[in-house]
Parts: C-alpha cells; structure tokens; sequence
C-alpha cells in the first residue's frame, strides 16, 4: 500500500479480513491513533458467507493482535450477531500508545 510515512488517527475496518496486512494497518497509526475493526469470525459458515476459514478471524485473534502491537484494548466482543443478518464476529477498539484514557470516559 503506498501510504508511505503517512500516519492516520483512526483507522476503521468493517467485513473484511485483511489478515496479511494486520500488523502493517497498525503501524499506520498516528500517536494515540484508535483502530476499529469488526468482521466475521469462525463459526460464520453456520449463517452463509464467508464461510472459508481463510477469511474469519480465529478465537481470540483481534485481541492478540492488539496485545502484541501494543495496543491498549478499548473494547472487544466475540460472539453471535442476530441482525441485521445472522453472523458470527469479532470486534475491537484499541488505542495506541501514548495512550490519553481521558479522551475516552467509561459512563
């Protein structure tokens, strides 16, 4: 990808797994800059496509992802999405570092 030095505040990824380029999205953060990412996991074949496991995330994936870049996990979630169409996901919001916890209340 020829973002070059470019670095971005939030980088957002939705239903698409872009497993080779994961550790490459992170270092295109900015200082403090927030990684969004949700798309479907394992388990998704049950409820139609995908249903190639080279194209759903393994248990656990984006948070292990998050801890070995150095991310700090906002939020994540595993599990079962009935609406707006029966689905298996992941998804997480993770912070990268310096990390300004203030920028982000809980409540």
């Amino acid at each position: 990808m020829p973002f070059g030095a470019e670095r971005f505040d939030a980088i957002l990824c939705t239903n698409y797994l872009f497993r080779s380029r994961l550790d490459l999205m992170v270092s295109w953060l900015s200082p403090g800059g927030l990684l969004i990412y949700e798309t479907f996991a394992l388990g998704n074949a049950r409820y139609g496509r995908p249903a190639n496991p080279d194209f759903l995330l393994k248990p656990g994936e984006l948070a292990e992802l998050a801890i070995r870049a150095g991310l700090h996990l906002l939020a994540y979630e595993d599990g079962y999405l009935p609406t707006p169409r029966p689905a298996r996901v992941q998804r997480m919001v993770a912070l990268a570092p310096p990390f300004d916890l203030e920028r982000f209340p809980l409540g």
